[in-house]
């Protein structure tokens, strides 16, 4: 009778169909991996991808804490702050617009040989009060460049350069011109010798009839 050798190593038949089959079995995830990731795999892949691909937001002002902003204020002289003051209620609470920033303002003007309010009527208690007559007058012919570059020297008062690129120039210079050296208290003294005038011409047409 015969029998089938033995195998050293694994004590049975090396021609054992279950074996053979057993062993396919295991090594099949080892030897052949799957071609497709997993899903978790790809979420993660594609949120990174997202993520890289998506623009930065840009840092903007109301992005800086309260500490940077009041900071920041306390540079500002009287015609900025008070335009920042008034640009939200959050602002409104901590920028100083007080008679110390007023005063500043009117002493920093009067050292450039740039016009002033008249005394009598300057009224420095409040924003309200102050704002009165010629100032926002002046505040105005600032903010449009009007000032700049008024004398050798001057250079922008805005921008703190030697030379104004915003001030106008040409045919537009004699309205700045205008604006510029006259303040609402002239414009009343030339509207009120208006009627003068006109009646010495009357007088001379009268006299000169007669």
């Amino acid at each position: 009778m015969a029998f089938p050798l033995a195998c050293p190593q694994h004590g049975t038949s090396p021609r054992d169909p279950s074996l053979s089959a057993s062993l396919e079995s295991i090594s099949s995830p080892l030897t052949s991996p799957s071609t497709s990731p997993s899903p978790t795999h790809t979420t993660n892949d594609s949120t990174t991808k997202k993520d890289s691909t998506a623009p930065t937001r840009r840092l903007q002002l109301m992005d800086l804490p309260t500490e940077l902003h009041v900071q920041i204020a306390q540079y500002l002289i009287y015609p900025d702050a008070l335009s920042l003051k008034h640009t939200s209620r959050y602002y409104y609470d901590f920028v100083d617009t007080g008679i110390e920033l007023k005063i500043d303002w009117l002493v920093a003007r009067r050292l450039l040989h740039l016009d002033c309010p008249n005394d009598t009527r300057c009224d420095l208690g409040s924003d309200l009060r102050f704002c009165r007559g010629s100032v926002p007058l002046l505040m105005k012919r600032r903010r449009e460049h009007i000032e700049c570059e008024s004398r050798p020297g001057l250079g922008c008062l805005i921008y703190d350069t030697a030379t104004c690129v915003h001030r106008r120039r040409g045919l537009s210079s004699l309205n700045f011109w205008l604006r510029r050296r006259l303040t609402i208290e002239m414009w009343w003294v030339l509207l009120a010798l208006v009627p003068v005038v006109l009646s010495w011409m009357w007088l001379v047409e009268l006299f000169g009839l007669v």
